[in-house]
């Protein structure tokens, strides 16, 4: 990790940071053994027991308080700082995703049909790492810091249910700000990339499913066949997309699963479509919602058939706050420096549920570059492959950030 250097004129706050690459450095190799238990044991949802469990020993002896969720296998850590002030969130998810490793590392999955694909292993690992680094300095904090060790990212709204569990009354004072990183492998290692304002889109699901009689094949016109009809509603939603979807406020439509029959000479009664909607705007995506049940009902309508559809609200967009992205950026720039730093040109059509934490307080996601070395990001397996690795080395910087942002938000003054 290169040197730190800090703008200001606060002692306090010049002190915390000029130790802050050695502190780092000493607290690498425990993070990195955390995270390697973690990912020979990785467990999926919203109950993580064992990584609950693993999350309270590292947290344990360091003075927070600690609790832990009702509902899920959250953990919630409160630091106080030794003078009163605002609170700033710093989370970290825990769940891992169904799917089989095939990386070969030697602390693999050890757990058939889960994997830490997506790198929260490392982001429990950096966050716990950071909580110790913190608690060693809470004289120099003018306020609190709010550890939040989420489980269910992928797909089961575990930030929303922290939320309603009293996630921010929690705090002992108002939350102020909120930050989390999210490793990935598409980016080179060590580097933080963000941007303000809209970072990722929305995710939703949709379901079609059309109606119509079934009968024999070599007789379609005694029967009223839904294969086709759904076949045509595939192309008229991307027709839709593009003729309907401002270019510049962009949505993508993708249909992953058509379903229907039981052998070849037989027309079903029904034909389901799943697909995913994703958009970066409210706007387009309340449109695109209305679009594809338009669509869907005239298609069928036309051919006499009947349809049902229904679209699952999934994760909001994740909108970083403009103000929190622009001292981030220019933090992680004295950092590490400015050719570590780089702002994102656009959004990208992933999901996150920090889009929850989002709408209640101003805060900012970044990601973590973790290119293997001597690997093309452009190439390299990305999140969610069963193939995916990470740089490890590139968690230093991660508990950097994760401290940094705390003690320069909250520099006792």
């Amino acid at each position: 990790m290169p040197s730190l250097s800090v703008r200001g004129d606060d002692v306090r706050c010049r002190m915390a940071f000029d130790t802050l690459a050695a502190e780092v450095a000493d607290l690498l190799p425990d993070a990195v053994r955390l995270r390697r238990a973690l990912h020979r044991h990785p467990e999926v949802g919203l109950d993580l027991p064992r990584t609950q469990e693993s999350v309270l020993g590292a947290l344990d002896g360091l003075g927070l308080e600690v609790t832990t969720g009702e509902a899920t296998s959250s953990v919630v850590g409160v630091l106080r700082g030794d003078r009163p002030g605002p609170t700033v969130l710093l989370r970290g998810d825990m769940d891992a995703l169904p799917m089989p490793e095939d990386t070969g590392l030697d602390f693999g999955s050890e757990v058939d049909g889960a994997m830490h694909a997506c790198g929260h292993d490392t982001h429990v690992a950096m966050l716990a790492a950071s909580a110790r680094l913190l608690a060693s300095h809470r004289d120099q904090l003018a306020g609190n810091v709010l550890f939040m060790f989420q489980p269910g990212e992928e797909g089961h709204h575990g930030a929303r249910f922290m939320l309603d569990e009293g996630l921010l009354d929690a705090a002992p004072s108002p939350v102020e700000g909120a930050f989390a990183l999210h490793i990935t492998s598409k980016y080179r290692s060590g580097t933080v990339n963000l941007r303000g304002g809209t970072l990722m889109a929305s995710a939703d699901t949709f379901r079609i499913v059309v109606r119509g009689r079934g009968g024999h094949a070599s007789a379609p016109y005694q029967a009223l066949d839904p294969v086709p009809i759904a076949c045509e509603i595939v192309t008229a939603l991307q027709t839709m997309v593009t003729r309907r979807v401002d270019v510049f406020d962009p949505a993508v439509v993708t249909v992953g699963q058509i379903t229907a029959g039981t052998t070849d000479n037989v027309i079903p009664e029904t034909a389901t479509i799943l697909g995913t909607i994703r958009a970066v705007s409210e706007r387009t995506r309340s449109e695109v919602h209305g679009g594809i049940r338009r669509v869907a009902e005239g298609v069928t309508a036309a051919h006499d058939g009947g349809v049902d559809v229904d679209v699952v609200l999934g994760y909001p967009v994740t909108v970083n706050d403009l103000g929190f992205s622009g001292f981030t950026t220019d933090l992680a720039g004295e950092l590490l420096g400015a050719d570590r730093v780089s702002v994102m040109p656009a959004p990208i059509m992933g999901a996150e549920d920090f889009s929850y934490v989002l709408q209640r307080v101003p805060g900012a996601m970044a990601f973590l570059g973790a290119c293997p070395p001597g690997d093309d990001p452009r190439l390299a397996p990305p999140n969610h492959s069963n193939r995916v690795v990470f740089d490890e080395e590139a968690m230093a910087t991660g508990i950097a950030m994760y401290a940094a942002v705390a003690l320069r938000r909250l520099a006792a003054r």
